[in-house]
This record gives C-alpha cells, structure tokens and sequence, in this order.
C-alpha cells in the first residue's frame, strides 16, 4: 500500500511513475477526500477541546451555585456534533484506504514502461537443445514413460489437474529434495505453512481485494460465525504475514525463509493448446524463499534471490533465460521483478519457473510490518522479497524435454539420480 503523503506531496512523480504501468491516475477524488478528512479533523478537535475547557467549569459553577443547565445542553449538543463529525470521518477515511489500497506499487526508476513487450533479456545460460530426430511434447513423453496420468488426474479433480505416479512421484519429489537441500545450505530457515489462509493474509500480500477472485475461497464457520478464508495461491501469501503487526529490531535482519506448498490457482480464462499438459493447472508445487530486511538491504537481497533461482535451474543442467520485466507485466505489490524462463523445445518458448521480487514497504505497509534502529527513536516499514525456488510444473515437462533422446528414453539429471534412483528414464 502506498503512502497517502507521498501521494499527496509528489503527485505528478507518482502520475509518472503509473504511467509505466500504462495506468492513468486520477488522484482528483483522493486528494478531495484527503482535504475533507483534515478539516473534519481539525472541526472535532476544536469541538472536543471546546467540550474538555467548558466540562472542566461545569463542577466549579455547580460548586459555586451558579446556572449550568444552558452549558449541560450546550455540551450535549458539541457531543452530538463531535458524533457526527467522528461518523463523517470515518467513511472519508474508508473511502480514502478504499482508494489508495487498489493502488498497485511504484516501479522501480529502472524499470521499463510499458508491458511484456517491452521485458529486457538480460541474459542466457546453456545452449537450446538440437535434435537429429522428430522431438517428442512432455505430454507425450510422460505418458509414455508412466510419469503421470493425466486421464484419472480429470477424473479426480477435473479440468486443470493430473496424477503423479510411480517414477514421476520420484522424480517430482526428488525436485523439491533438491531445492530443500540447497536452500538449507544457504542458511534459510524451512517453513511449512498453512494451506488455508485468512482473508488478512491476502490483503496483506496485495492481493486483496483486487484479485480476490483468483483464489479458491473456502465458506467456513466457527461458533455460529461465518470467516473469508482461502486456499493459498503460493507460499508467499502466507510468508509475508509471518511478522504482520509486529515491530522487530535492526539486528535482527535479514530474516530469510523458504516454503514448501502445493499452490491452488482458478487461473481463470480460456487455456492456450500449447499450455496442455502440466504448463498451466489448477494445483501444482512450489518451494518460495522469502527475505525481510532493511530497506537498504532488499537491492542486494533481490541479487541474492535471482542468483539462488538460476543456480537451482543451473543445477538441472536447464537452458534459461533471465528477464527483467517491464513495469506492466510486474504484479501490482512489485516494484521489480526479474523472471527466470526455462525453454520448453515443443512449444518454441520460455516459461517462467521462478519470478523474484522486491516490494519495498508496500506489503509492509499493508501488513503493519515495522521495525527500530538501535537509537530506538522511530519505528520504519521493513522491505519485503519473494522468488520461487523453485515450482515444479514447468521444471518436469521442461525436463523431459530438453532430456529426451531419439529411442524416447529420457536421461535424469544428475542431481536429481540419488532420489529418482534411475539414471535413464526409459519407456
């Protein structure tokens, strides 16, 4: 969430600034209602200062025998104002949190205008696999090495889910193995979250209440009253309210986390024919390294979890790109975003397996994060840090792809053998 000051002392930086976004901001209704709220302010201020000196001479008057009868009406009337005038507060100030909390984040200076058109390759790891025989699609691959069953995976759960089975279980978990190990390596504390979250948690992440109907939302009770709860689109939704409402020390920073979680998304619209099979679905998993730290610390902490991504892509001996997005095809919490894309030879494209990063104190700010300086003289929002770490469902058809060989037989990493515990996958 933004700062109403900022909106308030740099409007034509921030007009700008929306323009990357290839939004037109109207900040007229805000700056109106921000008006009215000071005056409201200063109206019942003056009122209850005006009650506090005439209610502390009511007692001395009565002492001394004199008339208060016109005041006692007089206050009772200021009380009944000061009611109002608190009642017209409150809904400008709800309109106004109403208005700014839509507001998506600032893009970086550096960051391009203008939407994926306009995302920069920053750089390419490996070479594209060259085949001297027909390819086969992961589809067809993992069907015929009994890696997963897509027919009983729409039986079970419809449209938008498959099974894993057998060798692909292996091969699905010894993925998140891989990514646990490393992520422990270096120093990150494993987190396992709940699956099914609060309204709060979504609203803190920025993803409520504008993209409420991207989640499967659950109708819950608890002693006779109803809750808005849902299940978690990523392990960041649940990350981020870790330290929500809490205020922590300078010292204590960087606090860096890592989550395991299957991540539940309606991923509404039609699908693409290319994005059959276990590119685009419902339900998929998902290992998220998430960072608190001082705002002077997120630059190098944004470095710090793009490097970790591509090194975990690296790992798989997978060729990828690096992007930078372009301010429009950044999520509305995002400031900056850096996009690992790993090629997939049967659709002639890269998909994104890990997005890392940086919202600065906009989820801080939505979430009350704070923390103090040693001085200990002021309470500042933290800076906030996500990337994947990375999801699976694009990494496996990205895998036995890039993997196979002309006989149809898939080889296996190497840092995935000791799990999988085959070092060729054959049909």
């Amino acid at each position: 969430m933004l700062d109403i000051k900022l909106l308030r002392e740099k409007p034509e930086e921030i007009r700008q600034a929306f323009q990357k976004r290839l939004i037109d901001l109207d900040l007229t209704k805000v700056f109106e209602l921000d008006a009215q709220r000071r005056t409201l302010i200063q109206e019942t201020e003056t009122l209850k200062a005006r009650r506090n000196m005439v209610s502390s001479r009511i007692p001395l008057l009565k002492k001394q025998g004199k008339p208060i009868e016109a005041l006692t009406i007089q206050m009772q009337e200021v009380s009944a104002k000061i009611k109002e005038l608190d009642a017209a507060l409150a809904e400008v100030e709800r309109e106004i949190k109403e208005f700014v909390e839509r507001l998506p984040n600032i893009p970086d200076a550096d960051v391009l205008a203008g939407g994926k058109e306009n995302n920069q390759v920053v750089h390419v790891w490996g070479q594209k696999p060259q085949f001297d025989f027909t390819p086969k699609d992961h589809v067809e691959l993992v069907t015929s090495l009994n890696l997963i069953d897509y027919e009983r995976g729409v039986k079970l759960g419809g449209r938008g889910f498959w099974l894993y089975k057998g060798t692909g279980s292996l091969l699905e978990w010894g993925l998140l193995n891989y990514f646990v190990e490393e992520h422990l390596k270096d120093g990150y504390e494993f987190i396992l979250p709940p699956h099914i979250l609060t309204y709060q948690c979504g609203y803190t992440a920025g993803q409520f209440p504008k993209f409420e109907d991207d989640v499967f939302h659950l109708a819950t009770e608890s002693e006779g009253e109803k809750f808005k709860q849902f299940l978690l689109p990523t392990a960041e939704t649940a990350l981020i309210n870790f330290y929500r409402d809490e205020i922590l020390r300078e010292e204590e920073f960087p606090k860096k986390y890592f989550a395991y979680t299957p991540c539940y998304r309606k991923e509404a619209g039609s699908y693409r024919t290319q994005e059959r099979g276990m590119v685009r679905g419902h339900q998929f998993n998902k290992v998220e390294m998430f960072q608190f730290t001082l705002p002077e610390q997120s630059n190098q902490a944004l470095e710090e979890l793009t490097a970790k991504a591509e090194r975990l892509v690296q790992g798989l001996g997978l060729h990828y790109r690096l992007s930078k997005l372009a301010a429009a095809d950044c999520s509305d919490a995002m400031a900056k975003t850096f996009d690992i894309e790993v090629w997939i030879p049967s659709m002639n494209e890269y998909k994104e397996v890990s997005s890392a990063s940086n919202a600065r104190d906009y989820q801080a700010r939505r979430g009350n994060i704070r923390f103090k300086r040693k001085d200990g003289k002021k309470t500042e929002f933290i800076h906030t840090l996500n990337a994947s770490g990375l999801a699976t469902s694009r990494l496996l058809p990205a895998i036995v792809e890039q993997y196979q060989q002309a006989d149809g037989s898939v080889i296996v990493p190497e840092v995935l053998r000791r799990w999988v515990g085959k070092d060729v996958l054959i049909p």
